[in-house]
């Protein structure tokens, strides 16, 4: 099994569920700055020229999230459930994640991590303006669900949390206004307490700061 990644938050989810099931795994890292996304060999597996990419054999698969149920398949692990109506209830976070949740985290995800990461230039305070008013309302939503619970879903940890802890847990350096929301910061340290969410790189390098 090959999985292609770059130091993003996409790849993050799937390389530390990786080492937390402890699946054996190559794991090649992406020039994307020398364009290597766009290399035909890479389109080939992955149309998107995005990662994380998974190939296991002759099957090819891509987007974090189908990525991360497959892997808890093929290790036998609940963080995606056997159960339909636990698999919803994901499936409902992961949506949730993918509709509102990242867009709202995103602009400051980018403005301070992506262009530290890459070396793209400096924040811009200009594109962060107006954009607490959709973290605010996202934020709202899953702090006041994570009231009564330690995880996002089925009482237990499973790849919803993966899925929208990726971007948040650089929630201090990318300036999110997480002050009013003492539930959400409370479940990212929980999350940061797993050795492989804290420390998903195969390399072992450190997390972009």
């Amino acid at each position: 099994m090959q999985i292609y990644w770059i130091q993003a938050q996409a790849p993050r989810r799937v390389l530390a569920l990786v080492k937390h099931l402890g699946i054996e795994a190559e794991f090649i890292e992406m020039d994307l700055m020398a364009g290597a996304l766009r290399r035909p060999e890479y389109a080939a597996i992955n149309p998107n020229m995005k990662v994380p990419t998974l190939v296991d054999g002759d099957y090819h698969l891509w987007e974090s999230s189908a990525i991360m149920a497959y892997l808890c398949v093929k290790a036998g692990s609940d963080m995606w459930p056997a159960d339909t109506r636990e698999q919803i209830e994901v499936l409902r976070w992961l949506s949730w994640n993918d509709c509102h949740w990242a867009p709202a985290v995103a602009p400051y995800y980018f403005e301070h991590i992506v262009k530290s990461t890459f070396g793209i230039g400096p924040p811009d305070a200009g594109e962060l303006a107006g954009k607490e008013k959709a973290f605010d309302r996202y934020a709202a939503v899953l702090d006041t669900h994570l009231r009564d619970r330690e995880q996002v879903a089925c009482g237990r940890l499973t790849i919803a949390d993966f899925q929208l802890a990726s971007m948040a847990a650089y929630w201090k350096a990318a300036g999110m206004p997480m002050a009013p929301y003492p539930r959400i910061v409370a479940w990212l340290d929980g999350l940061m307490r797993l050795p492989a969410w804290a420390d998903p790189w195969p390399d072992g390098r450190a997390d972009p700061a």
